[in-house]
């Protein structure tokens, strides 16, 4: 099971990519196409044309992690294929690798202290 630091950064590039690249090649396209280094401490995901798979590039410290998961049976929900790349937060990649739908998951709204007189 992965568990991310909550502060971790997460991209989510959002077009399918070759799966036969391995975790070099994928975190140099992430730093080249997206502009996102994961050896600079942020977490980038991949998606391949087939909806049931998934791969996750990170650097921990000591090294490149490469984090690979496929759903059997089913598929992972993702945002729309365009150009470019979204942020997620530590909530929703946890609800993503679970097969959930991770768009229905929101922080909560605080509201705004009021001024102390």
């Amino acid at each position: 099971m992965l568990t991310p630091p909550a502060s971790l950064m997460i991209y989510v590039a959002t077009q399918p990519v070759d799966f036969r690249k391995g975790a070099e090649g994928l975190a140099l396209l992430a730093k080249e196409t997206l502009g996102h280094d994961p050896m600079k401490g942020v977490a980038v995901v991949f998606r391949a044309k087939r909806a049931d798979r998934v791969r996750i590039v990170v650097w921990d410290g000591s090294g490149l992690v490469m984090y690979w998961k496929r759903l059997d049976g089913s598929g992972f929900k993702w945002p729309p294929i365009v150009a470019g790349v979204m942020r997620m937060n530590v909530a929703q990649l946890s609800a993503l690798l679970a097969g959930m739908d991770w768009t229905r998951m929101h922080a909560p709204r605080i509201p705004r202290p009021k001024a102390l007189a």
